[in-house]
This record gives C-alpha cells, structure tokens and sequence, in this order.
C-alpha cells in the first residue's frame, strides 16, 4: 500500500472513530446534521445545473453545497481535533502544577482534586476529575484510573503521560520523584508540539497566500467578462464574493484551531487594573466617535438639513473607501494603549524567572518568610517588575493574607504566565513545599515558553506581512479590473459601436459602477476584519490588537483602491 493510501486509510478511520467519540449518538447526528446538508448538496447541483445563470455563478452555488456537507462530514473529527488540542495546549502548565503540589505534603489522589477544580485547565481539569471520579466512586486505585483514562483520551502526549505516571505508581515510586523527572521530558514534548503548531501556521499561511490569489483572480474575472458576454454583472460579482468570504471564514477556523493557546494577557474579574481601565474608556470613547462620524455620513448621504447637504457636497467629491474608511479610524487608539501595554507585559514575563528563582533560593538560604526575603529583593532591578514587588512586599508587610497579595500581584502585572506561575508558587510554600526547588522548576519552565514566545512572534510577524501584502495587491487587482470595465465601457460610448456590426462585442450596459464599487469596497472591509482576528489569534495578545490591525489593514486596502482608480483617470486623461 503507498504512503499516500495508507494516510487516506488513517483518515478516514479517524473521522470513523471521532464518531463514536461525539457525545451526540451518532444516528440522531445523521437525522439532524448530515440529513439537511445532504439535501442541500443535491440542492445545489441541481441549481447550478438547471438554473438560468452564468457559469461563474453556477461554480459557487455548487462549492457553496459541497462546502457544507463536507462540513457536516468532518464536524465530528473537527470536535475531536478541537478537544485534543485542549488536552494538549496547557499540559506543561497542568504537569507544572501536579509537580508543585506533589513535593507538599499533600495526599497523592488530592493532587488531581486540586487540578480538578482549575476551571482555567479546561479539557485537562474534566480529565483530572474523571481519574479522581474513578478513584472515589469506583473504588479503583490511582494508577488503574490513569491507565484507564489513557485508552479514552485523544491526545498522544496526555496518553503516554499518564500511562508512564500509572506504570510508576504501580511499581512503588513516589509520585514527586516521577513528576520531577519528567520535567525535563515534559518542557521537550510541549517545544514539539509548539513548534509543531508555528510550522503548521507557516504551511497555512503559504496555501492561505495561494487561495486568496486564485480568489483574487476569479473576482477580477467576475468584473471584467461580462462586458464580453453580457451577464449581469452585478451577479457574477457577488456570487463570487460570497465564495471569497467563505473561502476566508474556512481559513480563519483553520488557523484558529492550529494556534497553539499561549494567552499573554491574564484578565481578573474581581479587579480591574490601570491597563484595563484606560483601554476600555479609549474603546468606548473610539465607538462613540465612529459612530457619530456614521451620523454626520448618514445626514450627508441624506442631505436633510443644510448642514446636510453641505456634507453631502463633499461626500460627492470623495472616493467611496475614504468614506469607508474614516469613520473606522478612532478604534485604531485602543489597540495602540493595549500594545503599549502589551509590551511592558512581555517585559515583565522576561524578568519574572529570575525573580521567582532568587525569591526560592532566598527564602531556603535565609529560612525566613517572603515578606523578610522581598524587603531586600524588592531594592534589586527586576526592570517594570519592579514596582510590582514593591507593591507585593507592601501588601505583605501591612497584613494582608499571602493569597490576596499574590493575586494583586498577578492583576498588577497582567500577565497570564505570571498569574499561573505565582499561584503555583504561593500555593507551594502555603502546603510546605521547599522553596528552592519550586524557585528553580518554575524558572526553568516559565524560560523554556518565553523562547518559544520569541518564535511566535516572528511567525506573526511574518504574517502580518503577508497579510498588509496580500490586502494592498488584491485591493489594486479588483479596483484595475472595475477601472479596465470603465475605460471599455467609455470607449463603446465615444465611439458608438452600438450602431456598428459588431456593436455587441462590448456589454458595457449590463454594469451598475457605483454598486460594484460598493461591493468591492465591502470585501475590502470584510478582508480587513477577518486578517485582523487571524493576526490577534496567531500572536495571543489583547482583543484590542484586532482593533488597530483592523484599521490599518482598511486603510490600506481603501488607500490602494483610491490610488488605482486615480492613476487609471490619469492614464485615461493622458
């Protein structure tokens, strides 16, 4: 069997087994999913066969029915898929934990309840309490139920985890001398699999280049052959529009679920920090600014009033992306106060390993509480995390408990790997742990995913890139092509081939020019919306970020778009 069959074949069993894995049985998925997908793929052959419409219409009517049941098919292998990867993304975090609490003096079974009530582990906190589940309501012992748990998970690394955790318990080893050695195992499996995810995200960025290239090119074809064969153009357009959107939205799922999840702001709901107050009220203030430049748009394009018409006499003169464009400007602020904002978290994630190890080795040197060790510490230059251990030290010194000092400090710093990484070492000194070697576990793990954040960075980087390209060039190539249907259309009026022979070789009446410029400068917008999420999922950072990408990307398509259409009338006038 060759290479390529053998990879059809595990495919195709996957999506067989992701069946029985749904947790909807499997014939009431059929009467309710793949029934009505199925109708409407039969529905759309028989449209894009029997329907009275141009052939570039046909296509999408007929990928649009394909689409959906090969959806329907995979939806189950995608749940799967989505539920390995939430088994996967935050083990290191999870198998950190377990190993803290493990070297306290806590019972081995209680160390999974802990996970377990971890609501921030997600898929991994439901299977820490199926184990303890197994454990409590089966009578069964520690290492039979992750033995058990092993066979069902759908995660590889998860699975040989827990099998090489049951086969040490079972022959006698503790659980903190097994956990501390397989840190080391642990922080190489998850650089795998993260470097895995960025080597994905690059094959998808090249074959998401080569797709929106060919949609590129079918939208100029939409624009351009209908004045040589009289369809309606306005249909064509959108019908291949309304493929381009599809086209972006499956790739934005797909680029979301291969995202590795590496959070890099940590949200507290019980305390809003400095950050979090100054972006809201610049996201607030920004709506309202958009929307009151869409209300002045609104009275100019309704020319109710003299103040009106006096808008509306300069909306006549400007392009349609300008208009577009402008009132969506203000959102640009918030992004710029969460990037700023951004950077001094990433500043402080670079300083919070050394801090955390000289606090561990501190405190065994010393043999002294945190408060004593801080109060010198708190006078060494940790850089923008140094006023935060000021401010820690302070709250420890005034009486208040460790666990709220802590979690000040977490807000204060807002940073996600801080928060985890704090609350692991507060909870292992609180149960006895030996501050020094959670210190230096701690240290160790949190440096290994800062140099994988670095390489995240420059794939986002990259993609930005790609994406401000891919924008800039396709919003030329589309407002060519309107501008190619505009100089052909003038030219069949000057010289008046309606009276000629061959008069109907140019369709120039079937176009509606300012609707397709509308069109056009809506795929614009929706181009602008859908990079701007795949480049705030890829990089990890504050919705915020969405906003200014969002802004920047509309202007430069719209920008583009002005200057086609000005350089063409150039041209033209020459």
């Amino acid at each position: 069997m060759t290479t390529q069959a053998q990879q059809a074949r595990d495919f195709l069993d996957s999506v067989l087994d992701s069946y029985e894995r749904m947790p909807m049985e499997t014939s009431r998925y059929g009467l309710v999913v793949l029934l009505p997908t199925t109708v409407l793929f039969f529905a759309s052959v028989l449209g894009a066969l029997l329907l009275p419409l141009p052939v570039l219409v046909r296509i999408p009517i007929f990928l649009l029915g394909s689409l959906m049941l090969v959806a329907g098919l995979l939806y189950p292998r995608l749940l799967v898929e989505q539920q390995r990867r939430g088994l996967e993304n935050q083990l290191h975090l999870v198998i950190t934990h377990m190993t803290v609490l493990s070297t306290t003096n806590i019972d081995r079974v209680q160390v999974f309840r802990v996970l377990g009530r971890e609501e921030e582990y997600g898929e991994l906190a439901i299977e820490m309490r199926r184990i303890t589940q197994l454990v409590d309501t089966w009578n069964q012992s520690l290492d039979d139920a992750c033995r058990r748990r092993a066979r069902q998970v759908p995660s590889k690394p998860l699975a040989d985890f827990l099998d090489r955790l049951s086969y040490s318990l079972n022959a006698g080893q503790s659980i903190d001398d097994f956990l501390l050695g397989e840190q080391s195992a642990m922080i190489q499996k998850y650089i795998t699999v993260y470097e895995s995810a960025l080597g994905n995200l690059e094959v998808m960025k090249d074959l998401y280049l080569s797709m929106i290239l060919s949609m590129t090119f079918a939208i100029i074809n939409a624009i351009v052959l209908p004045i040589l064969t009289g369809t309606d153009a306005t249909m064509t357009i959108a019908a291949v529009i309304v493929l381009f959107v599809f086209v972006q939205l499956g790739f934005y799922y797909v680029i979301r679920t291969m995202s590795p999840y590496d959070p890099l702001w940590y949200h507290q709901d019980d305390f809003r920090t400095k950050a979090d107050r100054q972006i809201d009220i610049t996201l607030y203030g920004a709506v309202a600014l958009s929307f009151l430049f869409i209300v002045v748009l609104a009275v100019g394009t309704a020319g109710v009033t003299p103040v009106g018409r006096t808008i509306q006499g300069v909306m006549v003169d400007t392009p349609v992306p300008l208009l577009l464009a402008t009132p969506l400007t203000p959102l640009a602020v918030p992004g710029i106060i969460a990037r700023r904002h951004e950077n001094r978290i990433k500043e402080r994630d670079e300083e919070f390993p050394g801090f955390i190890r000289a606090l561990g080795a501190s405190e065994s040197a010393k043999q002294s509480t945190t408060t004593a060790v801080l109060k010198t510490l708190r006078n060494k230059d940790f850089g923008v995390l140094t006023r935060e251990i000021g401010r820690l030290y302070t709250r420890l010194k005034m009486r208040i408990g460790p666990t709220r000092s802590w979690f000040f400090f977490t807000a204060e710093s807002s940073s996600y790997l801080i928060q985890k990484f704090s609350e692991m070492y507060n909870v292992g000194r609180q149960m006895g742990g030996e501050p020094k070697q959670l210190g230096e576990l701690i240290s160790t793990n949190m440096s290994e995913v800062i140099k994988l954040r670095r390489q995240r960075e420059q794939s986002t980087i990259t993609l930005i890139g790609v994406l401000y390209g891919i924008t800039a060039s396709a919003s030329f190539a589309f407002f060519i092509g309107l501008e190619v249907v505009e100089i052909l259309a003038s030219f069949s009026t000057q010289m008046n081939l309606a009276q000629l022979e061959f008069g109907q070789l140019i369709y120039a009446g079937v176009y509606d020019i300012p609707f397709i410029e509308y069109l056009l400068t809506l795929i614009i917008l929706f181009n602008a919306l859908l990079s701007s999420l795949m480049i705030r999922m890829v990089d990890g950072g504050h919705k915020a970020n969405a906003y200014l990408h969002f802004v920047v990307l509309t202007w430069i398509g719209c920008a583009s778009a002005v200057a086609t259409s000005s350089l063409a009338g150039a041209l033209i006038s020459v």
